[in-house]
This record gives C-alpha cells, structure tokens and sequence, in this order.
C-alpha cells in the first residue's frame, strides 16, 4: 500500500538530482581543464578552481528551480519517457542560458562556455539516465506486485470506462482497479475485467478497511447530486480522492482556473497563445525559422522550380485559399504540383492515388512534402506559423465545422508547416477526426519547448508523406 511516504520519495529524487547536476558540474570542469582530452596548454590563462566552484551551491539551486519550473517533479505515473526527456533538455537550455546571461550581465568574460556546454550535456545525460533507470526499476518491481496504487471507482460512465482503457493499456503504471461501485448498472456487469460489485452506500463499509490507496469517482453526469456526499465520506477516511469527470468532450485536458474571490472558475478553452509573451515568443521563431529555412533551402527551391516550370505548362508557383487564423482567409504557397485547371475542377475533391492530374515531379515533391516549400514565404508575411495546425480550404472548413465538434477552435491559432498531427502520422488522406484531436492538444498544450520538440521531430522523421498522393 502506497500511504503518505511519497514525499519522502520526492524529496530523495531531489537530492539526488542536486548531487547530479553538482558532479555534472565537476565533471565538465575536470574535462575541460584538468583530464587527457583537455586541450588547455601549460600557460593558457583560465580562472582558478576556487572561483569555479564557487558557484556550484547557486548553479545547484537554480536548476533545481527550473527542474520544478518544468514540471520535473510531477508524479511518474500516467506520463512517457520521451516527455520526461524534452522536460530534462528544455530545464537545461533555460539553465544554461540563463547561466550565460549573468556571466554577460556581471561582465566575467573569462568563465569557459565551453565548460558550460560540456556541463549541459553531461547534466542531461546523467539526469536523463537516472530517471530512466529509476522508471525502468519502478516497472521491474511493479511487474511483481511492488509499489501497485490500488483503486476502486465510484459510478459507472463513459469516463469510467476510458479510465479503464488507459490503465490496462499501461499496466507500468501501476494501477490495480479493482471493482466499481454503482447505484444504476446492475451487480456483476463487467467492463474488461472489473465488475460493479455493489452500490455507492457501499463505501461506508469498504473505506474503514483501509485497504486502498485511491478513490476515482467517475459518476456519470446524471448523478452528480451526490458528489458532495461522496467526497465528504472519501475525505473522513483519509484516502486520496480522485474526480474524473464525465464530461471531457467539453472541458479540456488541462482547464484553465480563476480564482474570483474564493470561486473557482473554469475557462471552457486555455489558448496559451492568446497571452502576447507567448504570441512575441513563437512569431520571433516562426521568424528567424523561415528565414533560415528559406537561405538553407535556396539552392532546392531554385531546382525544383527549374523542375515544375520544364516538364508541364503553368506556373511554378500555386496559390490556394485557405482560411487561417480568426477565420480569415489567405492565399497559401505550393509548388504546383498537378496539370494546370480550371478553379471549378481544382475544387471537386481530394488529390486520390494515381490521380491523372498529378504530374511525374509533382508527385515526387508531394510525396516529399517539398511543394510545401514555399510557405516559408507565408510564415514571414504572418499568414502561417512554423507550427500548427494545418489550414484547410474554404468549402471543407464549411462541410467540417458541421460534422466534428469543435473543429473551429483550430482557427484560433495560426495555421503552420507542420504540426502535432503531422508528426504524429495524421497528414493527408488521414481521419480528419484523429487531426482535430491532435490539434486540439497542441494548442491547449503549446509551449515553447513543445514547437521545438515538432520542428526536431519533422526533420528526425522525416517528410515523406505516404498519405500524399
């Protein structure tokens, strides 16, 4: 049984986070000027070691900070390693950039950024490994029975069931539901395994047994009258009490609260990127991106408009409408990629396989995703953003908004070049569903971090799109 020594354990981890980022620390100082590969010479000018590690307790202190800052010690439980992981390298590139300003600031010239560099690596190679290890050793003893949460669900409901879903499917959690109580659904109705073994009044008898570690109420919406009874009778007997509501087609993964004086407030919708520091922070990326992008890329952009323009009539560059951020509509940049036609046969449908109007490069350049090329020219104009989700032409927002629910909320944002769904596999003729799901999480989820984390997975996963045709 899991009972109140959880913050013991919390405050272990971050002991031993404190003794990484510190040996991290040393390390990288050993490296840089003391160990074979060092390639300071007899002579070399360099501040000595007390002035070094002088500043170990402050570099200790601040990371710790900014490990707290980025969610570093939130429970384990219900989240993957690869988002631990870009939390460890976005907690260390704040870190060290913020290093590096009070060395600018104070004026110390002569502090090695490379030791600072070496410093970076090592701290997210050793954090990096610590914490996986510790999951992988939390999974070793979970699979024998050790360090098991053990749950019963109060109300049967739609979110019961997912909840159910999404513990099965993630038995390294460590999650042990066993039964449900309900005063509706019959006894002995099984859902994958766990049966309804009585009525909610049941509680007062099973609670004082004190043989678990969480209550989850899942009731659904219709019995919602009872909550306060249920929450009061949870919170007598001292065990965590968990409220999954029924509810989450409407209210989002992460609602954002108010405090009105005492009353809590849930906003329907948090849009990080309605605050303007958040707005200033990715236009700034979207800009020095695409600039970027369109210098590096210049060379490709010349050949295969050569391409488009000598092998079928048209112009080399297509322009469509799409309808972007506020519902306002923009003319977006491709490289053409089909036989020129008429605007009543370009708006029949979707491109399908081996559609004759495609032509030998254009399907090659969209197999590619490189006809998308030319909206780098849309990200500095401010019609796109390097990250989004993608905008989608005027006659198809107008079928969409009709049949999936909260399919505008994408526009509230500006469209871009690759997106959550993208990488996630949903580009194309893919569900338009699946995508309105994954854009969704983006934008109630967007963080700086999370539009780096999908510009690196573009590129690692490449743009081959085998849903373009």
């Amino acid at each position: 049984m899991i009972k109140n020594n959880q913050k013991y354990l919390n405050g272990l981890h971050v002991v031993i986070d404190a003794l990484i980022i510190a040996a991290s620390y040393i390390l990288a100082w050993w490296l840089k000027f003391k160990s074979p590969l060092s390639n300071v010479k007899p002579g070399d000018f360099y501040l000595p070691m007390e002035t070094y590690f002088a500043a170990i307790p402050y570099i200790v202190a601040a990371y710790l900070v900014i490990y707290k800052a980025c969610k570093l010690y939130t429970a384990k439980r219900g989240s993957g390693p690869g988002g631990e992981l870009l939390r460890i390298v976005e907690a260390n590139i704040i870190g060290a950039v913020s290093l590096t300003s009070v060395l600018f600031v104070i004026w110390q010239q002569h502090f090695s950024r490379s030791m600072i560099f070496l410093f970076v690596v090592l701290n997210i190679t050793l954090t990096a490994a610590f914490r996986f290890s510790l999951r992988e050793i939390l999974v070793i003893a979970r699979r024998k029975g050790y360090n098991m949460k053990h749950v019963l669900l109060v109300g049967y409901s739609r979110a019961a069931e997912e909840y159910i879903d999404r513990i099965k499917a993630n038995p390294q959690w460590g999650y042990v539901i066993h039964a449900i109580l309900d005063d509706v659904v019959p006894r002995g109705t099984l859902y994958k395994g766990i049966k309804v073994v009585g009525r909610v009044d049941n509680l007062e008898v099973i609670l004082p047994e004190n043989k678990l570690d969480e209550i989850a109420i899942t009731l659904p919406l219709t019995q919602y009258g009872r909550l306060t009874d249920i929450v009061t009778l949870c919170e007598k007997s001292g065990v965590h009490t968990k409220f999954i509501p029924d509810y989450d087609s409407i209210i989002p993964s992460r609602p954002y609260t108010e405090d009105l004086m005492g009353l809590p407030v849930i906003n329907i919708r948090n849009v990080p990127l309605t605050r303007m520091s958040n707005r200033v922070c990715k236009r700034a990326l979207d800009v020095l991106g695409a600039g970027v992008g369109l210098i590096l890329s210049s060379p490709l952009l010349l050949v295969i408009a050569v391409l488009v323009r000598t092998t079928s009539k048209g112009p080399v560059i297509f322009t469509q409408e799409r309808i972007g951020r506020h519902n306002k509509p923009f003319h977006m940049y491709k490289f053409r990629s089909m036989q020129l036609q008429s605007e009543a046969d370009e708006k029949k449908g979707w491109t399908t396989k081996d559609d004759p109007r495609v032509t030998k490069v254009g399907k090659f350049i969209r197999r590619t995703s490189l006809d998308e090329l030319p909206q780098l020219f849309n990200i500095l104009r401010g019609d796109m953003s390097l990250v989004g989700p993608r905008p989608e032409r005027t006659q198809y927002v107008e079928k969409f908004k009709e049949e999936i629910p909260r399919y505008m909320i994408k526009h509230q944002v500006r469209p871009g070049l690759t997106g959550w769904a993208q990488v996630n596999g949903y580009r194309g003729d893919t569900s338009i569903r699946k995508r309105i799901d994954y854009d969704l999480y983006y934008i109630e989820n967007w963080t700086f971090g999370f539009d780096i984390r999908i510009i690196f997975l573009t590129i690692f996963k490449g743009f081959v799109n085998k849903n373009a045709y």
